[in-house]
């Protein structure tokens, strides 16, 4: 098998767990056969007009097909 490894960034105005929960989903969504989420860091943006937003760095991993 081969897998290949891409870095998306989750956002959420709630907290970082949601922001997790955003990239997972994304990843999920797009891309066929996700084995696995690893979370590479966590983030505030303070400059928001709203308040804070969270944010999630993950890599995603997934088997390329042949």
């Amino acid at each position: 098998m081969t897998y290949k490894k891409v870095n998306l960034i989750g956002t959420s105005p709630e907290s970082f767990e949601d922001a997790v929960d955003s990239a997972a989903q994304r990843a999920t969504d797009t891309l066929d056969n996700v084995h696995w989420i690893e979370v590479e860091g966590l983030s505030v943006e303070v400059a928001t007009e709203d308040g804070h937003e969270y944010q999630a760095e993950v890599k995603v991993s997934f088997e390329v097909e042949e």
